[in-house]
């Protein structure tokens, strides 16, 4: 719907205020008067009528008629894969080389995928108010710069192409493991990746990172049933069921992430055709300890040059654990400690309570177990790590 206003006002913040006023009149109306028939429908073109008024009430409008396109069809649902496109033309125009790369990804979160200005701070590892002016900054660009609201031709494809992949990453990512929230996931944000990927390996069907991108969702979605029990609580990988998993899902993602391999032949893997690789490792073994650990640790190396990223040691330390013991791995994690990205980051003291615990330091684990649950907002993490909490402070006693 957003990107349907955006045609109408090449103005993204004034798409959003029309947006939501539109979403306040279907508060207002639709208890008294009953849900359209097709309420999306019903709300694109009370949005764009929202900020036509708009427009006639600035003083610049003679500057902006021109520039005003309202196709009709918009007013109709659109069929499930144009939306899909839809979404993607809207990230492309967000995703503008004009824009710094972290501009191009945080703007497309928070107006594509619904993401707020404290989710996506989390994100990034910066401040609520940085990211606030990140924001900012780019729409203004946007704007000022009269980039147009298209999809990009087939020889700019390239150079939009890694802000893209970044945004869907960080889409998945953030589905896959929600920063904020009840569950341990956002299934819409997971759905919402899949098809972005699947629409851009249709756009660029040879090119390595979109099949890695593909591949490494596809993966996920393969043991997703598992990620949490009956209750809710969420079920580590390890003492996860792999017999539930989905077979022919995983099929699919190996079978992309070893195409996603071929065609990187003679060049460095990149970032997104490494996570296939690593998430094909782990789809093929038959349990949590016969896992391939060397491989994995071998690719965390590979990615630690690719893109360095203190998350992505935590990751590695973890997997080397399984290889050299908790207690090495756990002079990785007091390395990785210093770096002040990972000063808010729950991942830091989850990582070291899980190594603390296995080398029997239950007093120490139990502290960084609570300490990690202070720091997630997601309820589902909260419970797991409290429950980790608890079960260290009857060991230690």
């Amino acid at each position: 719907m957003l990107s349907s206003v955006v045609r109408v006002t090449r103005d993204f913040d004034a798409a959003e205020d029309a947006t939501q006023e539109a979403f306040a009149a279907a508060v207002r109306d639709w208890p008294r008067q009953g849900v359209p028939d097709s309420p999306v429908a019903w709300l694109t073109t009370v949005a764009k009528r929202k900020a036509l008024d708009g427009l006639r009430r600035d003083e610049a409008l003679a500057r902006r008629l021109p520039l005003l396109i309202v196709p009709d069809e918009d007013d109709e649902p659109a069929p499930a894969s144009s939306v899909a496109d839809d979404r993607l033309q809207l990230i492309f125009t967000c995703c503008h080389p004009a824009l710094a790369l972290t501009a191009r990804v945080a703007l497309t979160l928070r107006l594509v995928c619904g993401l707020t200005t404290p989710e996506i701070a989390r994100l990034f590892l910066v401040s609520q108010p940085t990211m606030a002016a990140r924001l900012t900054r780019a729409k203004k660009r946007i704007r000022a710069a009269g980039i147009p609201y298209r999809m990009p031709t087939d020889h700019e494809l390239p150079d939009r192409l890694p802000a893209v992949l970044a945004v869907v990453w960080l889409v998945y990512t953030n589905g896959h493991t929600a920063s904020v929230g009840a569950g341990p996931g956002r299934a819409e944000l997971v759905r919402l990746a899949g098809d972005l990927a699947a629409t851009l390996s249709e756009l660029m069907p040879d090119e390595p990172e979109v099949l890695g991108m593909l591949a490494t969702i596809r993966l996920g979605e393969a043991r997703g049933i598992t990620r949490v029990d009956a209750a809710g609580d969420l079920v580590p990988l390890e003492e996860q069921d792999r017999t539930r998993w989905d077979q022919e899902a995983i099929r699919d993602g190996v079978a992309l992430a070893h195409a996603a391999m071929r065609r990187t032949a003679g060049r460095a893997p990149g970032v997104y055709t490494l996570h296939a690789a690593i998430a094909a490792v782990h789809a093929e073994a038959s349990s949590y300890a016969e896992t391939d650990w060397e491989q994995i640790v071998a690719l965390y190396d590979v990615l630690l040059t690719v893109q360095p990223s203190p998350v992505t040691g935590l990751a590695r330390a973890a997997a080397r654990s399984m290889i050299d013991g908790p207690a090495a791995a756990l002079e990785d994690v007091e390395r990785l400690a210093a770096d002040p990205r990972l000063q808010d980051y729950y991942g830091l003291p989850a990582t070291r309570a899980d190594l603390l615990r296995r080398v029997g330091r239950n007093r120490e684990a139990a502290a960084a177990y609570r300490t990690a649950a202070t720091l997630t907002e997601n309820e589902a993490e909260r419970r797991y790590l409290s429950r980790r909490a608890a079960d260290m402070d009857a060991a230690a006693s």
